[in-house]
């Protein structure tokens, strides 16, 4: 879900998750995972617990690559 989307909802807005408590989930930005993490519920609330953040991909340009020649 865009973040714009995330935003502008209100108070008990209702997000439908493709997990269950406990389970492993990805957590994205701009459609690219930055952390991996599980479903908590605690009473009426559900969180995401993040356990482990990614590294970001090595991303090469023209100049970079030029510069290492």
């Amino acid at each position: 879900m865009p973040i714009y989307k995330l935003l502008r909802m209100g108070r008990g807005a209702i997000i439908e998750l493709n997990a269950s408590e406990t389970d492993e989930v990805q957590i994205l930005a701009n459609n690219h995972p930055f952390a991996k993490g599980i479903v908590v519920v605690s009473g009426s609330r559900i969180s995401v617990e993040i356990t482990q953040m990614l590294k970001r991909p090595t991303v090469y340009t023209l100049q970079s690559v030029a510069a290492a020649a």
